[in-house]
C-alpha cells in the first residue's frame, strides 16, 4: 500500500485532532497537530508580551521560538514542546484559546508554520490537522476531509475538555468563544478556513468517536491500493 497524506480541516471542537491521532494510530502513520503549533507560537507570545500589530516584535519573536513533537514514553502520546518544554498542558487552556485566532491569522507566523508543516510532510505517510492543510499546506493532498458539527454540540464538548483539565467556565462562555474563533478563522485573509473542492465532508453531531475514525480509515485504505 503507497502512504499518503491526510488532511483533515475544520471548525474547532469538531474532534478533529483526537480524529486524527486515532487514524494515524491505525495506520501506523504520524500525526502533525498544527494547531498545537499556532497555540504554541500564541503561549511564546503572550508569555514574553509580543505585540501582534507590531511587525518587528513578531519577527523577533519567530526566530526565537523552536517548536517540536515529541512523543511521551511511557502512554506514547504525542507532546508538543516549546523551546525544549513541554507546554502540551498549558496550550490547550483558555488564555490560549481566546487569542489563537488572532495570533494565527498574521500572514509570518502563517508563513513560518507552513513552511515547518510541508517539511515535516515530505516522506508523506502523516495525518495532519488544521483549518487550512487541504487548501494551503497540502493541496495535493490524496485525502482531504472537512469537519463540521452544530456549534451547541462543539462547545459542550469544549466544555467538557476544560473540565476535566481543571478549567470551568460557562457553556455560554465556551460557545461565544467558538463562535468568535468560527468568524476569525472563516473571515481572515490569509488562509482562511474554507472547505477545499475535492474535500469530503464529514459532519461528527452525531457521531461517536469510533465512527469518525472509521470512516476516515475507510477513505484512506481506498486511496492508499
Amino acid at each position: 500500500m503507497k502512504r499518503i497524506i491526510i488532511a483533515i480541516d475544520g471548525y474547532s471542537g469538531c474532534g478533529k485532532s483526537t480524529t486524527a491521532k486515532a487514524v494515524a494510530r491505525a495506520l501506523g502513520y504520524t500525526y502533525l497537530d498544527s494547531g498545537a503549533m499556532y497555540r504554541a507560537v500564541t503561549l511564546f507570545f503572550i508569555e514574553n508580551y509580543i505585540n501582534p500589530d507590531i511587525p518587528k516584535e513578531v519577527s523577533k519573536g519567530l526566530q526565537e521560538l523552536d517548536i517540536s513533537f515529541h512523543q511521551d514514553a511511557p502512554s506514547g502520546v504525542q507532546q508538543v514542546y516549546l523551546n525544549g518544554v513541554n507546554v502540551e498542558e498549558e496550550i490547550r487552556g483558555m488564555q490560549v484559546s481566546s487569542r489563537v485566532s488572532e495570533i494565527s491569522k498574521l500572514e509570518e507566523v502563517r508563513r513560518a508554520m507552513v513552511e515547518k508543516q510541508r517539511k515535516l510532510g515530505k516522506k508523506k505517510g502523516i495525518v495532519m490537522d488544521g483549518r487550512d492543510i487541504g487548501t494551503v499546506v497540502f493541496p495535493k493532498a490524496e485525502l482531504k476531509v472537512f469537519m463540521k458539527a452544530d456549534t451547541g454540540i462543539r462547545a459542550a464538548r469544549r466544555q467538557k475538555e476544560l473540565l476535566e483539565k481543571g478549567e470551568m467556565l460557562s457553556l455560554d462562555k465556551v460557545k461565544e468563544n467558538l463562535e468568535n474563533r468560527d468568524a476569525i478563522d472563516t473571515t481572515r485573509a490569509i488562509s482562511p478556513l474554507v472547505k477545499a473542492d475535492d474535500a469530503i465532508e464529514l459532519d461528527t453531531s452525531y457521531l461517536d468517536f469510533e465512527e469518525q475514525v472509521s470512516r476516515i480509515i475507510e477513505l484512506a485504505k481506498k486511496r492508499m491500493n
